[in-house]
Order: structure tokens, then C-alpha cells, then sequence
């Protein structure tokens, strides 16, 4: 499946037990040599009384990513078209904590988009000011559950976002490495790259999108409500004022199913 190109590979954990995931994703997510994605997700069901479903995400090199907006949304589709739930509204269980889904479903009971509530960034610019390291470039740092450093530029063009995302993902300031946002004001939203630890650059990043919303929301630079445009398509974000919630929706598609076998 992929969500404006950022795509993955999703295995029902309740059906299939992947014994191995990270030597799972690092093989099957290889574009040559495996199914090809930027990882894989495994589709679970956790205590009812808890969520509805939950999701782990291991990336194309076999880390563990705490979220991922467009996985989530994929999820969303998945499990309403394959006949696991005929609800609505749902309840994801991630790393990250329980993330809320709302579908929209046409009169052919497709999944049209779904709607993920990623609840409120939380900003630590504290970071860019460590005493260590080479300087960053200037710019944020946002959680979404995972995180992410957003920097604005002039003209996304001229970025050369896969040796300077490489770079900026292993740097001393980020421990724990970070994804790399750059993002560009536009008339009509954001244009906006990630380079996203783990996997490189992808065509799209949800929690990429929001971060960046919010960033350029707090500095004036773009609206709290905007589209974003991104390699693989539009994403759209509202900033609920009323909670400060990021409301992250757009497409999802599934390309094909099929059977692998286990390493």
C-alpha cells in the first residue's frame, strides 16, 4: 500500500507471525531483491479496551519507527476493505500511543480517505543550541512521536536532500538520529521533501507534512489549515485551534496483495 507514495509493505501479525521482523523488512522492503517499499508494518490486535488495532513499523534498514502518519492511514483502509471491522472510527495502538482514524467510504463501500488525529506537536528547540557538533542548519525540532527537525528554504530545488538529509539524520544533536524536513512556502500551502532515518527519502511523510505545518504555522509562514505538497501527492493538515490536535488526511491506495515466503 502507499499513502502519496510512501509506501509499505502490511502483513496481518494476527494471521502471519513474522518471527524475525527486522530481517523481514531489511530483506522484503529491498527494491531489487525483495517486494520493495520503505519498510513494513505489521497489523495487530491489542486489548479491546484499549484499541481497536495496533501497529509496529519497522523501517527499510530494520529500525523501529514509533509512527508514521500514512501507515496509519493505510491501516485505516486495510482493515475496513478486507472485512476486519465495518467501524468508522477507529483506534490505533502505536508505539507512540493511540492514535484515532476517521474514514470516509463511498456508496461502494471503498475507503475514499482517511482522516489520522496525530494530537498536539511538541517543540524542543533546545536542541539546535547543544554545544556539540557541527551547527544545523536553522530550523525546529517537532515530535510527532517520532521526530522530526523542519527547515525552511528559499527554493526546495536547489536542496540537495539526500547528501544533506544523510548528514543531518546521524547528527551528534540527534541521539536517537531524526528525520529531515525541508519545506518551502507556497501559494498554496507547503512544498515539502523528507528524508526520513531509516529509509532515505520517500515520496511522502505524514508526520513530515505536520510538522512542518505547525513550524511554518508558529513562525506566520503558512496557514494552520493548508495543503501540502509532496513528491508522491497532497496531503492535507489542519491545526485544530481548539485542542492544537494535527488532523493529517489524504489518499491511500492498495497496489497489489500477495503471498512471500517467511526468511
Amino acid at each position: 500500500m502507499h499513502g502519496a507514495g510512501n509506501d509499505y509493505i502490511y502483513v496481518d501479525a494476527t494471521r502471519y507471525h513474522i518471527p524475525d521482523p527486522v530481517a523481514a523488512s531489511i530483506a522484503w522492503s529491498h527494491r531489487h531483491y525483495g517486494i520493495g517499499g520503505d519498510g513494513l508494518v505489521l497489523i495487530g490486535r491489542p486489548d479491546p479496551a484499549l484499541a481497536d488495532f495496533s501497529m509496529r513499523l519497522f523501517n527499510a534498514d530494520g529500525s523501529e519507527a514509533a509512527m508514521c502518519g500514512n501507515a496509519s492511514r493505510c491501516i485505516g483502509k486495510l482493515v475496513y476493505e478486507m472485512g476486519l471491522t465495518r467501524e468508522r472510527h477507529l483506534r490505533l495502538s502505536t508505539p507512540s500511543g493511540v492514535k484515532l482514524l476517521e474514514l470516509e467510504v463511498d456508496e461502494h463501500d471503498l475507503v475514499t480517505s482517511v482522516t489520522v488525529d496525530l494530537f498536539a506537536p511538541i517543540f524542543d528547540d533546545k536542541r539546535q543550541f547543544l554545544p556539540t557538533g557541527e551547527p544545523l542548519p536553522d530550523g525546529c525540532f517537532v515530535s510527532m512521536g517520532n521526530p522530526l527537525y523542519v527547515t525552511f528554504v528559499n527554493d526546495l530545488n536547489t536542496v540537495d536532500v539526500a547528501t544533506l538529509g544523510a548528514r543531518l539524520e546521524h547528527h551528534s544533536r540527534f541521539p536517537q538520529r531524526c528525520n529531515i524536513v525541508f519545506a518551502q512556502p507556497v501559494s498554496d500551502g507547503l512544498r515539502v521533501r523528507v528524508w526520513e532515518r531509516g529509509s532515505g527519502i520517500t515520496l511522502a511523510c505524514g508526520t513530515g507534512a505536520c510538522a512542518a505545518v505547525a513550524a511554518a504555522a508558529q513562525t506566520g509562514l503558512a496557514s494552520r489549515h493548508c495543503d501540502v505538497i509532496m513528491d508522491g501527492g497532497t496531503l492535507h493538515v489542519d491545526w485544530r485551534e481548539s485542542d492544537d490536535h494535527l488532523l493529517l488526511g489524504g489518499p491511500s491506495t492498495i497496489v497489489y496483495t500477495g503471498e512471500i515466503d517467511l526468511l
